[in-house]
């Protein structure tokens, strides 16, 4: 069988092949149990042989991460044993080989935020690892032949869960996942949107976006095919718009599922700058992106002129590689380091050449959180933070928003007359030598959200330590002042920028005022 040719679920059987495969454990959860954390861990990495030897028996879950995950046939007597098998060839999930049967697509046990169990449903071999060699292991490791491999689609990745983790999860109407590859981002939308619109321009990604939520038990969403905008009408509008697009900068469209056939990061700056015509107000863009550092130009200010007008964002670097080390990573991703070396090299200094002509020294990877705020003085955040995080993060970036909102709307006067409290799990460390009277530095640090860090003086870890919502930050200075035998009036007019850059990392958080009664 070609995987050119996809199942064609039945909604009855398909959901006494969810029955199965929840009977037999086949989660995320069961998957973790039976394999253990090396070899969970290992399958993250491409390494097959530790889950090949942990399922070496013929229980119902063996066989389904054997069939499924590690593409390797079982007697049809073992599937029978784990699966309605006759459903499951009748819809094209498998297929037999004599007294045996193959599973005909990779399907992936993932884990919804609030624990559902799901499955991603993506081309064989790509369920299982990231870029080390997806694309040469497709024949070497299961010999079907018939993909055409510029359109295979891939499964879970750490690209694809990043992106749901830091996705603002607030009910809306009507969502749209933007190159939905195997579905994985509609999936999540699908919880918390009425409507979910998704596109790609690979054909066979919506026929697996399709299984992906058939096989999870979610709505259907309404599948388009075609690039970036080009599916969506005019006149459509989105609360939400989420991408995970093909964004690598490479010499040339090579592979559909990373490669946009834009030069440079055009694809991402054009995806940015479209975002605003359909957006609904107040509706959000989130994505993930790679983008050049060229010689001459800072990389923030670059970004930050791909913002729409009357459009707040939020740019985070997460990671800067050199050139030969990027050209390195898509190369191994396309199996090139295992072919023949006269052709690697070519295909290396192909990318060398690319980016010689565009000046490109780096390229930057991350995410961009657009909001269509409407506001006359944008707020607009490029900013490099490599360190960890805490996941999901969506509920913090949308509090970033909220906090620009605020500080934009309060001038200093209001800004003394607001109330603070210091954010959940905030820490104060003091740096000093041994037995010295104050401390040389006092750093603020956050163990939740950005889990940032940053250096205040006294005064700014007085104030931090006293908010808790009850009085205003004047009347808080006075009483530093009065302490320290300070100025008030000086304190309160030097302060105020120190209380707005709390405020805008997310260590102090505005208390709303009380409406009156009635």
């Amino acid at each position: 069988m070609s995987t050119q040719s996809l199942p064609t679920p039945d909604a009855g059987r398909t959901s006494r092949l969810r029955d199965a495969l929840h009977a037999a454990a086949f989660t995320a959860d069961g998957l973790l149990d039976l394999l253990g954390a090396p070899a969970y861990a290992a399958l993250a990495r491409s390494e097959t042989v530790p889950a090949l030897r942990a399922t070496r028996g013929d229980s119902p879950l063996e066989t389904l991460v054997r069939l499924f995950l590690l593409q390797a046939a079982v007697p049809y007597a073992q599937a029978r044993a784990a699966l309605p098998v006759e459903d499951c060839m009748a819809d094209g999930w498998l297929v037999q080989q004599g007294e045996e049967v193959r599973a005909s697509v990779d399907v992936r046990p993932y884990s919804g935020p609030e624990g559902q169990d799901w499955w991603i449903v993506s081309d064989l071999g790509c369920a299982v690892g990231g870029a080390g060699g997806i694309v040469a292991g497709v024949t070497e490791v299961t010999g079907v032949t018939g993909v055409d491999r510029s359109q295979l689609v891939l499964g879970v990745g750490g690209a694809s869960t990043t992106l749901a983790g830091i996705t603002i999860r607030t009910p809306v109407a009507r969502a749209l996942d933007l190159g939905t590859g195997s579905g994985i981002q509609a999936l999540h939308a699908a919880q918390h949107a009425t409507q979910v619109t998704a596109t790609d321009v690979n054909p066979r990604a919506l026929g697996f976006a399709r299984l992906t939520l058939a096989l999870s038990g979610a709505p259907q969403a309404d599948l388009r095919e075609g690039s970036l905008f080009e599916p969506v009408g005019e006149d459509e509008a989105f609360d939400l718009i989420v991408s995970n697009p093909p964004f690598v900068i490479s010499p040339g469209p090579r592979l559909t599922y990373r490669d946009g056939g834009m030069g440079g990061d055009d694809l991402c700056r054009t995806l940015v700058q479209k975002a605003a015509g359909h957006l609904t107000d107040g509706g959000y863009l989130q994505l993930l992106a790679n983008w050049q550092h060229i010689e001459g130009e800072d990389w923030r200010e670059r970004l930050a002129s791909w913002v729409p007008a009357g459009c707040d964002a939020w740019i985070v670097q997460r990671e800067v590689q050199d050139v030969t080390q990027y050209a390195e990573l898509w190369l191994r991703d396309a199996g090139d380091h295992r072919g023949d070396p006269a052709e690697y090299a070519a295909r290396y200094d192909a990318w060398l050449d690319e980016f010689e002509a565009r000046k490109t020294r780096a390229v930057g990877f991350g995410w961009i959180t657009l909001r269509k705020s409407g506001a006359d003085r944008p707020s607009v955040v490029a900013e490099e933070w490599p360190h960890p995080v805490e996941q999901p993060l969506g509920t913090s970036v949308q509090a970033h928003f909220e906090r620009q909102d605020f500080l934009r709307g309060t001038d200093d006067a209001a800004l003394l007359a607001a109330r603070f409290r210091l954010a959940d799990e905030v820490l104060q460390e003091q740096v000093g030598l041994p037995g010295a009277e104050d401390p040389e530095h006092v750093v603020l640090r956050q163990n939740r959200g950005m889990r940032r860090a940053t250096q205040v003086d006294t005064v700014g870890a007085g104030f931090a330590g006293v908010c808790d919502g009850t009085l205003a930050a004047g009347r808080i200075l006075d009483a530093i002042a009065q302490l320290l035998g300070e100025d008030p009036v000086q304190l309160r007019d030097r302060t105020p920028a120190s209380i707005r850059l709390l405020v805008e990392q997310g260590f102090l958080e505005p208390v709303p005022e009380p409406t009156a009664a009635g």
